[in-house]
């Protein structure tokens, strides 16, 4: 390779700029990154940590557009469990299992339309989303919920519809966790999973709802950081040309932007480094780098920049390559601006999605003896919380109390932990009907043992279920196929009587 002059190298931070996507602290844009907007970055993404409401985002985008009118602003915002627009309240949405129970593609699209305009408005172009995981493991700890469930061709036709509902609102789509992250009891966040089965496999559960989105037009690919022996038996699939460009972009035909899951991921950096795996995932063909949900400050976004400069400077990264991702980061952003363009939708409504609620009621069910609801009065809940994951994080509120209260005035709450539950979780004020809240109850022994003690003493208590079904138990058992508040608020309505 030629000696390169100061000037090239400028040019080619510039180009390793234009590749990055970094999170930030704060609900207004630090003068780093206005700075860094000037100087080539290309795209930033925004958490639960940077949003108030409505108005704060919309001024937000607005002051990151007035340094450069292109700017992708990604979201990483699935419209279930995981929220970072409603992050305050929880998503007035039904989230993808949730959908996947109804199993009307049409529903899923028009839900994806209703959140695509809702972000568009408030001035997103990216959204991380959909999963398009097959939730086929029902141990998994990390996607459960988020997918559309654990049968391929339903996903497959959802993640189609969402696709298609989303970038018809005005955001690009991006479908995750490519190759799928279904198939596995590890979370990425903490360890790197493995993924089983040949290809043949591969081809018939994991690989169809990306074939899916990838048909329906998905403008971006999120890669997970697992290892899939059948394709890879070395490298991750985030850092393996097999998988990003023989599989993804020669097989499959992709050719839209590749985005990384966050590269400060353990899955990846604990063996490659934080800088490392994002170099790495650049020479496999990713086109851009994913970071900042807990690494957000300027500091980092600098090493990743210099890393990829002196990876191409040192012959590592060849610098087509990297000009090849910034690039289609640049279509991408052309693409976003056109969308932007055409939008026509108003304003989005300060009350959530009156179609998330209405999606929300059918994705009900129960099972056992419905004569048991509604309640005859103000219930005592007793709620189960399960550790949370990363992904859904610590500050979204989830449980049915608060909605029951609204329509049941008077109702009581408790809610314990894997570490606080007394010796009788079922006790409750005299005559009062009783409601165990569980979260994923297959997945957690202490649950198991603390509702199997509840309901000896109360055998007429209602089980209602906010995470996956697998294990259904109790006299009645109502599963919403998701925490979200819009599943909260039909699980109360239903309890109640309401409509």
């Amino acid at each position: 390779m030629s000696e390169r002059t100061v000037g090239s190298t400028g040019d080619l931070a510039a180009l390793a700029a234009a590749v990055l996507q970094p999170g930030f602290v704060g609900t207004t844009p630090p003068p780093w990154v206005c700075r860094w907007l000037g100087e080539g970055l290309g795209s930033v993404v925004l958490f639960a940590r940077n949003v108030v409401d409505h108005e704060q985002v919309a001024t937000l985008t607005a002051t990151l557009r007035a340094e450069r009118p292109d700017v992708i602003v990604a979201i990483d915002e699935e419209a279930g469990d995981v929220t970072r627009i409603e992050s305050a309240r929880g998503s007035s949405r039904p989230g993808n299992y949730a959908l996947g129970a109804v199993d009307d593609p049409a529903l899923t699209e028009e839900v994806a339309r209703d959140l695509g305009a809702e972000l568009a408005a408030v001035g997103v172009t990216l959204d991380y989303a959909p999963d398009a995981d097959v939730n086929s493991n029902p141990a998994n700890p990390v996607i459960g919920v988020r997918s559309f469930g654990a049968d391929p061709d339903l996903v497959a036709r959802h993640t189609a519809a969402w696709v298609r509902g989303l970038q018809s609102g005005g955001v690009a789509a991006c479908a995750k966790h490519f190759p799928g992250h279904g198939d596995t009891r590890v979370d990425s966040h903490h360890a790197l999973p493995r993924i089983g089965g040949d290809r043949a496999r591969l081809d018939a559960v994991e690989l169809a709802p990306f074939r899916a989105a990838v048909a329906a037009g998905a403008q971006a690919v999120m890669t997970g950081h697992l290892l899939v022996p059948a394709l890879d038996p070395e490298l991750p699939a985030t850092l393996s040309p097999r998988v990003l460009g023989g599989l993804l972009r020669e097989e499959m035909g992709f050719g839209g932007v590749v985005v990384t899951d966050a590269v400060e991921m353990r899955a990846v950096a604990d063996r490659y480094g934080f800088a490392g795996a994002a170099v790495r995932a650049l020479v496999a063909g990713a086109d851009a780098i994913c970071v900042g949900g807990e690494r957000a400050t300027e500091a980092d976004a600098r090493e990743l920049r210099d890393a990829i400069v002196a990876a191409v400077i040192g012959g590592e990264l060849p610098e087509e390559r990297l000009a090849e991702a910034a690039k289609r980061v640049g279509q991408l952003a052309a693409w976003s601006v056109a969308a932007r363009a055409r939008r026509v939708a108003g304003p989005p409504s300060a009350d959530g999605s009156p179609i998330g609620l209405a999606a929300a009621r059918r994705a009900v069910r129960i099972t056992g003896d419905a004569g048991l609801l509604p309640l005859t009065g103000p219930a005592h809940v007793v709620e189960f919380a399960p550790p949370r994951n990363i992904a859904i994080g610590e500050e979204t509120p989830w449980g049915i109390a608060a909605p029951l209260a609204h329509l049941a005035p008077g109702t009581t709450t408790a809610r314990y932990a894997a570490d606080a539950v007394p010796a009788d979780p079922g006790a409750s004020p005299a005559g009062r009907p009783l409601v165990l809240v569980v979260r994923d109850l297959h997945r957690h022994d202490w649950m198991r043992d603390a509702v199997r003690r509840a309901l000896a003493a109360r055998p007429d208590a209602v089980v209602v279920e906010l995470g996956v079904p697998e294990l259904v138990t109790g006299a009645v058992h109502l599963a919403t196929h998701g925490a979200t508040a819009a599943a909260a608020r039909a699980a109360a309505e239903v309890l109640t009587g309401a409509r």
